[in-house]
């Protein structure tokens, strides 16, 4: 779906996504967590523009629809935080000869889609 100029949501966007962004940095305390945060609530708005353009105060509900989804991103990363704790520290790599540890660097400079697919291969 493109956006038009003219479009209600495309004027919403410019008016008022760098405030929500300010509002939603004092939620989570981190930019970019409050940049995907009013993305989502965007991203939502446009899924369903017949039932965004019937709100009064479409602002308050992208707000409302990014504290929300911060919230739940926030919740689960505290049980994975915490599932993390209780499963302990990875293991250490035993091999330390200088192939193996070039091979770790050589892996490092990846990307991190082909990293992990290397890695688990």
């Amino acid at each position: 779906m493109t956006v038009s100029d003219g479009d209600p949501i495309s004027e919403l966007y410019a008016s008022c996504f760098r405030r929500l962004v300010v509002q939603l940095y004092a939620v989570t305390g981190d930019l970019t967590e409050a940049q995907e945060a009013v993305q989502e609530a965007f991203t939502r708005a446009l899924m369903a523009p017949g039932r965004f353009a019937g709100l009064e105060n479409p602002e308050a509900w992208l707000r409302r629809v990014a504290v929300n989804w911060a919230r739940s991103r926030f919740r689960r990363r505290r049980v994975l935080d915490g599932l993390l704790r209780r499963i302990g520290p990875p293991p250490a790599v035993a091999d330390h000869s200088p192939e193996h540890l070039a091979l770790l660097a050589a892996l490092r400079l990846l990307p991190e889609g082909q990293r992990q697919a290397l890695a688990l291969h």
